[in-house]
């Protein structure tokens, strides 16, 4: 893949990404990625799920990061969300696009479909999903989840690309690793969810936090157990499935990274403009230290 380099906090002044993808290894092995160079960026908050790989697509400089590790060898649990932000904000990246595998919860949303999530509905219960804490209080607004413009671009994209796309729509995250019982798919429905997952609003909260723009591309595998012939489906079904949704991603990708705007005019870039709540006279030194790529400029 290139020479390994080794990122700190204190080289990452110098901008050398600006579009962020989470995603599988089939991403950032996609044609026409040129300058492909692996970088292990040290975060305030930890190790990332893997190096990113960064290089040049469609003219533009991005980053891509494997949420799972390379070879899935991280539970969706166990995934450090705040290192893997933190890390694309620390190389530059303004933008994040989340490519994930997803169940559907209605008829109409058919296997290979792709959905545009605008509202997430959070289940999880174990995991750490804000950058403050520890002397600092901050509260973002969160009503609106996801980067209306992002997601407009993605969507058109994946038009462009020939997939059939829904926009719009609730993605619920539950915590994993296993699937839901058939009570719970039932209760999804009764309440008007669209799909299911186990990573993406994580991600939306500490995107907010990060100031970063953030929309999710939600690749439906298979019907989530509710489905009368949920049963039928096997494993190498939704493998199938899972290979073919991620050629459609790579298109979908590129399609969007090329018809991206050079400029950010949403207020995804001043989201914690009025957030810190804390006197900043009686911030502790480690939370400034620990907080310096996601809000220093709102610390002083």
């Amino acid at each position: 893949m290139g020479r390994k380099l080794k990122a700190t906090a204190r080289r990452t002044g110098k901008r050398t990404a600006e579009i962020g993808i989470f995603g599988g290894t089939g991403l950032y092995t996609m044609p026409g990625l040129q300058d492909a160079r692996e970088v292990r960026v040290k975060t305030p908050f930890g190790e990332p799920s893997d190096a990113l790989v960064l290089g040049t697509l469609e003219g533009r400089r991005v980053a891509f990061l494997s949420r799972h590790g390379r070879g899935h060898r991280i539970l969706p649990s166990e995934i450090n969300y705040r290192a893997n932000l933190c890390a694309m904000k620390m190389v530059g990246v303004e933008r994040v696009i989340s490519v994930g595998a997803v169940g559907s919860l209605r008829e109409d949303l058919q296997p290979l479909d792709f959905l545009i999530p605008d509202q997430f509905f959070d289940r999880t219960y174990k995991r750490i999903s804000t950058f403050f804490g520890e002397g600092v209080a901050a509260h973002v607004g969160f009503d609106k989840p996801t980067c209306a413009e992002l997601g407009a671009v993605v969507g058109a994209a994946c038009e462009a690309a020939g997939v059939r796309v829904h926009r719009g729509g609730i993605y619920v995250c539950i915590e994993g690793p296993q699937f839901s019982t058939l009570a719970e798919a039932h209760v999804h429905r009764q309440l008007r969810f669209d799909v299911i997952g186990m990573t993406n609003v994580t991600e939306a909260k500490l995107a907010r936090e990060a100031e970063l723009c953030y929309s999710s591309v939600a690749m439906i595998t298979d019907f989530d157990c509710w489905h009368p012939e949920h049963s039928s489906v096997t494993l190498a079904d939704i493998i199938a499935n899972l290979h073919r949704n991620a050629e459609n991603a790579q298109n979908v990708i590129r399609h969007a990274v090329r018809a991206m705007p050079q400029a950010r005019t949403c207020r995804c870039g001043r989201a914690l403009e009025h957030a810190i709540v804390t006197d900043r006279s009686m911030i502790p030194a480690a939370a400034r230290r620990r907080l310096a790529p996601i809000a220093g400029k709102y610390l002083s």
